[in-house]
């Protein structure tokens, strides 16, 4: 057997030396932060421009426009990336970047008209400051960084005097946040955020829906995070919606063969949005069905009827229809597991590209279809 020359086999290992030194190095400018993506980033830095750059022209303006320097403070800099770079954070949402900032001015001016020392100052006005947060449900990481700038001064904390809290630096967060909702509107995120409402269960009961009365509760989350003896910038809420999420891609990866197209019923009855509910609730009846699909006068579906809907008042399927759950053929069908066990939906309707009917996937074909699978697996 021919051996590899060793100034050969030398010069491949230096190259793999130098190949997995570049991914090391790579790996250095890849986001700390779960789930950012260059977009993100990108998205940030425009934001944070575009926000403080309109909060320094408005507050400048506010003060008379004759000052040569801003009259913008420097923690606005800092909510800014809170609040552009992650707008999910609990700590960036408009109450702590508006009360953290303004609440904690104001413990640093109260603190320095105590405490003549500026270095025993600093501490005890940071330190009082998170405290205050804390307990007003504002944390914001800013807020020391207000807090020690009352201390130390400058001339734009001596110029406000005892007004400082509120102007310029109240109202520079207020801006801030203004600015932020509408970037954060433009640009497709969710802010002020707020985690989509977990599924409740049937009105008029206390039961949980099917889909979590197994696997991981709310107290389960609790009692990790007690355990855990850590703080994480993510709400509980949020954690909740992840950790049910990644059960349900768990769940598609194991079962994701199996498409809605494999499984959904094709002959699907439905209604179009002016026929009158009369039609609407005899075709439920006779057919056996919990749900229509809604078609408009191009075939589209654009919502979805039941009994419960057409209990309300009407002159057309239209003025009572719901929302619909949609999803495509080549969708793995697991994952309707979750939103058809919430309680509240019966069937997924499937659609085209062009949103057109395709057929609908109800419970019951659902559990059996994953009956059969796990039977198989």
């Amino acid at each position: 057997m021919r051996q590899t020359p060793a100034h050969v086999l030398i010069r491949q290992r230096r190259r793999t030396i130098h190949l997995t030194g570049r991914r090391r190095n790579w790996r250095l400018f890849a986001p700390i932060l779960a789930g950012a993506t260059a977009r993100d980033r990108a998205l940030a830095c425009l934001g944070a421009f575009a926000g403080v750059g309109l909060v320094a022209l408005a507050s400048t303006l506010a003060h008379g426009g004759a000052i040569q320097i801003p009259w913008l403070v420097a923690p606005i800099g800092a909510s800014a990336v809170l609040l552009f770079a992650v707008p999910a954070s609990p700590m960036a949402q408009p109450w702590p970047t508006v009360g953290g900032n303004v609440l904690s001015a104001a413990v640093g001016l109260l603190v320095m008209h105590v405490v003549k020392d500026r270095t025993l100052a600093a501490g005890i006005a940071v330190g009082l400051a998170i405290g205050l947060m804390s307990v007003s449900r504002c944390l914001h990481p800013p807020g020391g960084a207000a807090a020690l700038t009352v201390v130390l001064g400058g001339h734009t904390v001596t110029s406000a005097g005892d007004l400082f809290p509120l102007a310029p630096l109240g109202m520079n967060a207020v801006a801030l946040v203004i600015a932020g909702w509408a970037f954060h509107k433009l640009s497709g995120h969710s802010y002020p955020h707020t985690a989509p409402s977990a599924a409740v269960g049937v009105p008029s009961t206390t039961d949980l829906p099917a889909s979590r009365r197994v696997g991981f509760r709310a107290e389960d989350i609790d009692a990790v995070l007690t355990q855990t003896s850590e703080a994480f910038d993510i709400s509980r809420d949020d954690l909740d919606l992840l950790l049910h999420k990644i059960e349900t891609q768990a769940l598609v990866r194991e079962h994701g063969d199996l498409t809605c197209a494999e499984i959904m019923s094709r002959d699907v009855i439905s209604v179009h949005r002016e026929d009158p509910p009369s039609i609407a609730r005899r075709l439920l009846i006779d057919a056996g069905v919990r749900l229509l699909p809604v078609l408009d006068s191009h075939g589209r579906v654009v919502g979805a009827v039941g009994l419960r809907e057409l209990e309300g008042d009407g002159r057309t399927v239209g003025d009572l229809m719901t929302d619909p759950l949609t999803t495509m053929g080549a969708r793995p069908a697991i994952e309707l597991t979750g939103p058809l066990t919430d309680g509240r939906r019966h069937a997924a309707i499937v659609v085209d590209a062009d949103r057109r009917l395709v057929g609908l996937v109800s419970q019951s074909d659902l559990l059996a279809a994953v009956t059969r699978s796990l039977s198989l697996s």
